[in-house]
Order: C-alpha cells, then structure tokens, then sequence
C-alpha cells in the first residue's frame, strides 16, 4: 500500500478562493486522565515565502506527518522548523476549566486561544517594516480544523472552516499544529511531573494519559489538583 503523507491541497484551494490566510489548528490531550488541552495552530503561508514555490516548501522538504506517527526526537526537530518558517499558536484550557465545563468546551476554547495567538502575531507584523507590505492585504482568514467546526473564534465564522476528518493525516498545516501542540504539551507535563508532589504518577513517560502505570498510581495515592474529575472517575472507583 503506498504511503501518503499530509499535503497542501486543502490550504491551496482555500487560497485560490480568495482567503488571505489559512490557519490549520489541532488538539492534543484530549483523552488525557491529567494536565490541560492543548491546541496548535499554523499558519500556511510563510515570512517572505511566496505560496506558489510548492516543491520548496519547507514542510514538505523535512516531512511533516501526522505527530501520532513521528518519534520524539523528530516531533521535536520539526516543531523548530514549523516555528522558524511559520505564524504559529499555541492556545490551552486547563483543568480547572475541563472539571467545570467538559473536555468539548475546553477544546474548543484551546483552539480559539491558538488562532488568537497567530492574528495577534500578524497584526504585530503589519505594524512592524519586517514582512509588513507581505501581510498588509491580508484581511481575511480561513481555518481547517481536524474533525469538526469551532464555534466563536474571533474573526473566523463557520462558514469560514472546514472540517477534516484525520486532518491530521490529510493537511500539512493541520500536521504541523498536531506537532507544535504535542510538544508544547509533553514538554509541560514532564515539567510537572518533575515537581516532587506529582513525581509518583510519572507523567515524565505517560505524559498524563491512562496508561497502566499512571492508573496503578492512582489507586495507591488517590488523585492531585491537576487531575480530570470525570475522566479519573473510573480508575479511583475501581481502587475500592
């Protein structure tokens, strides 16, 4: 079966539509049993970088991939690349706002935070001589989002996302936020699990997923204030 990887098709027909900016935006941590969600977002068109120069994209020269697929050291590689060319974002809810409102809300405000974060960037850039004439007609932006619509991100209607089920797999930009969002969120949760209150539920390795260990833990120590509520429901009720 032939490999495939994710490409600009998605992000070109938006473009040859008419839109400025296309911004693919991806979650991590979602299934997570503890630390926050953590959305990406890139933008496709790079600093200086003309978007017809396809071959010479530098995403598709180094082999951006769905981050599911890509080793730790090549997820961390890529993710300085993807910093280095692109308007990126990173936006977060965390647990506190996923005990009170759901995992759904809490995504969805992760992912506008990280859209956020890139039109804060470009405005700046329109304000500064670096790459401003490059930005300066760039008023509209388009956004392709991995599984389904966002509500409510500023700037962005419906009618301006689409949905992409496996996004991920499918558009670059999309991969490349899956990427910057996974090691922005693995880096966090190891930092915390560094912390000596939290060093028993090893997230240094599980990262805050339900892994056996992770789950073992908390039946022995019961659970921290960075735990999910709902999600660590299950494991605790089992412990007794």
């Amino acid at each position: 079966m032939k490999i495939t990887r994710p490409d600009l098709k998605f992000e070109e027909e938006v473009l040859k539509s008419g839109y400025g900016i296309v911004i693919g935006v991806d979650e991590v941590g979602r299934g997570a049993l503890a630390g926050p969600v953590v959305a990406g977002a890139v933008a496709v068109i790079l600093k200086g970088v003309a978007f017809h120069a396809r071959k010479g994209h530098p995403f598709i020269k180094v082999g951006v991939d769905d981050s599911k697929k890509l080793s730790l050291r090549k997820r961390e590689e890529l993710a300085k690349v993807i910093k280095k060319n692109t308007v990126w974002g990173i936006g977060e809810a965390g647990v506190g706002f996923i005990n009170k409102y759901g995992i759904v809300k809490a995504t969805e405000k992760a992912m506008r935070g990280a859209v956020k974060d890139i039109r804060y960037k470009i405005e700046n850039i329109k304000k500064t001589n670096s790459h401003r004439s490059y930005f300066l007609n760039f008023k509209s932006y388009f956004v392709l989002v991995d599984a389904y619509h966002v509500k409510y991100i500023p700037g962005v209607g419906l009618k301006s996302q689409k949905a992409i089920v496996h996004g991920d797999q499918k558009s670059i930009s999309i991969a490349a936020a899956s990427i910057i969002a996974k090691v922005h969120r693995d880096k966090l949760m190891e930092k915390l699990g560094r912390r000596a209150r939290f060093r028993k539920y090893g997230w240094g390795k599980n990262k805050g997923y339900g892994t056996k260990d992770h789950q073992e833990a908390l039946k022995k120590h019961g659970a921290s204030k960075v735990h999910r509520t709902l999600f660590i429901r299950k494991v605790t009720q089992n412990s007794h």
